[in-house]
C-alpha cells in the first residue's frame, strides 16, 4: 500500500489539511499595557518598595525627585534602566520607599524593584526582555560576617616573627 505522497496515489499528497484560516500576521507591535502595579526590590542590606502608577513620569522617592535622591547621574540612570529598556519612559510614575543600605545598595533595590513591578504589568509582553537583560534577578552578594580572630572577614593582623 502506498504511502501519503508517493507517487501513484491520487489524493494522498497532503498529510494534514487545516480547517481553519491562517492567522494574520500583524506587523503592528502589541500596544504596552499601562496599569497600576507594585512590587519590592532588595540589593544588600536596602529595601525598595515600589508603586508604578500610570502618568507622566515623576519620580517620589522618600518624598523626593529622582534627581535629588540620586545626585549621582550613574545611579539615576542604573534606576531608569528597566523603563529605557522597555521604552516606557514617561509613562509611569514611581513611588518609592527605600530604607537600609547605602546609595550602591539602594539604586540596585530600586531597580529590582521597577523590573518587578513592570513584569507583573504585563509578563507577556515585559519578562522576556528584562529577564534576558538579567534584571529580573536579585544580586545575592552582600558583606560577608568578620571572623574571630581577624580585624576583618579576611584581613588578619600582621604576622610578626618575634
Amino acid at each position: 500500500m502506498p504511502y501519503a505522497g508517493e507517487p501513484g496515489d491520487g489524493d494522498a499528497t497532503v498529510a494534514y489539511r487545516s480547517e481553519s484560516e491562517p492567522a494574520p500576521s500583524s506587523s503592528l507591535p502589541r500596544p504596552a499595557a499601562v496599569a497600576p502595579a507594585a512590587a519590592t526590590g532588595r540589593r544588600k542590606v536596602a529595601v525598595a518598595r515600589v508603586r508604578l502608577l500610570p502618568g507622566t513620569g515623576q519620580w517620589r522617592i522618600n518624598g523626593r525627585s529622582l534627581e535629588d535622591y540620586f545626585p549621582n547621574r550613574v545611579h539615576q540612570q542604573h534606576v531608569r534602566e528597566p523603563l529605557a529598556l522597555l521604552e516606557l519612559e514617561g509613562q509611569y510614575d514611581v513611588i518609592a520607599r527605600i530604607h537600609g543600605g547605602g546609595i550602591s545598595g539602594q539604586a540596585g533595590a530600586l531597580r529590582l524593584g521597577i523590573a518587578r513591578a513592570l513584569s507583573e504589568v504585563d509578563p507577556e509582553a515585559n519578562r522576556p526582555p528584562l529577564k534576558r537583560a538579567g534584571m529580573l534577578t536579585r544580586d545575592p552578594r552582600a558583606k560577608e560576617r568578620r571572623k574571630a580572630g581577624l580585624k576583618k572577614a579576611r584581613k588578619a593582623p600582621q604576622y610578626s616573627k618575634r
